[in-house]
């Protein structure tokens, strides 16, 4: 029978019958040798250490970088700059805003008029000036224009256009942060643009004008997909959402199913570098650089197709 300690003498809060004359450093409770835990400064407890890696996985998003505290901010913050944007285009003249132009999605440039904003003397050609005096040089991306390849994705001139769009970042936006915290999802969502915007470079008429957010939307669709892949979820409800949004691109005029492809397919390959990165202290490490390995891709890709329309 094991003997209790002399009175007055400390015991263990996990161990009654053992002595113990160290503290816990978190919660200064007594421990014996055997519940002692080295940490950065002295011993801590057992139940301290476990609350400690409960707390810090807590911290962590699952595939890395630091989880959201409000998984919907980001969202919010980007339905607030594409709402401005379409703010200032409705006070600026609306569908014949001077904002449209510069700030949609061209492959070769275009005369604009001046007296008639959206009206055009002529597509494609080499940068300015124009050949007609009341003409301003709109360039596109060959020539050029670089910026229009992500600003298109904050321009929207129709309501109905952008209120789709937002009320799918809306509901797409949170969920995704909240698997891979607020930089990566930023990450899928900047790329998500810029391939669409590519795709819409490479397959579309070289005077054709494209603009809005669906192509990062779509990444969202592809992000999603993915992550429910990964963890083994019922994949119906995505796919039916995919294929209902499928038949609207194919269904209805005037909508670029470049954009919605290459954003899909950019979202999808994004976050599968992001999930499928290898567990471990270089993980954040292999995830951007195969992420800049991905925007080098789309940087060539435009580069190659300026070439050709050179």
């Amino acid at each position: 029978m094991s003997e209790s300690p002399a009175a007055g003498v400390s015991v263990c809060y996990r161990h009654p019958g053992r002595e113990a004359n160290i503290r816990c450093q978190r919660c200064s409770r007594p421990i014996c040798p055997d519940c002692m835990r080295d940490a950065a400064v002295g011993f801590q407890c057992p139940t301290c250490v476990s609350e400690g890696a409960r707390t810090t996985r807590q911290a962590q998003a699952p595939y890395g970088g630091a989880r959201s505290a409000n998984p919907a901010l980001t969202s919010f913050v980007l339905i607030g700059m594409n709402l401005a944007v379409y703010v200032a285009v409705l006070f600026t003249g609306w569908r014949t805003s001077p904002l449209v132009s510069p700030l949609g999605l061209w492959g070769t440039g275009a005369c604009e008029s001046k007296a008639d904003p959206g009206s055009f003397y002529y597509y494609g050609g080499r940068s300015g000036p124009c050949e007609f005096p009341d003409g301003r040089w709109i360039p596109g991306v060959s020539d050029g224009g670089y910026w229009e390849l992500i600003t298109n994705a904050f321009l929207h001139v129709e309501i109905w256009h952008i209120a789709a769009n937002m009320l799918s970042l809306f509901v797409l936006g949170p969920q995704v942060e909240a698997v891979l915290g607020r930089t990566r999802f930023l990450a899928v969502y900047l790329l998500s643009a810029l391939s669409g915007s590519t795709v819409v470079y490479w397959f579309s008429g070289p005077g054709d004008f494209t603009l809005g957010a669906s192509g990062a939307i779509f990444g969202l669709f592809g992000a999603l997909a993915v992550i429910v892949y990964k963890v083994g979820g019922d994949m119906r409800a995505v796919l039916g959402l995919l294929a209902v949004n499928a038949v609207i691109t194919f269904t209805i005029p005037n909508i670029s199913w470049q954009g919605h492809l290459g954003g899909l397919v950019g979202g999808a390959l994004v976050t599968a570098v992001l999930v499928y990165a290898p567990r471990g202290p270089r993980r954040s490490t292999v995830q951007w650089l195969a992420l800049l390995g991905l925007l080098g891709v789309i940087a060539l890709a435009v580069i190659a197709r300026s070439a050709a329309l050179a």
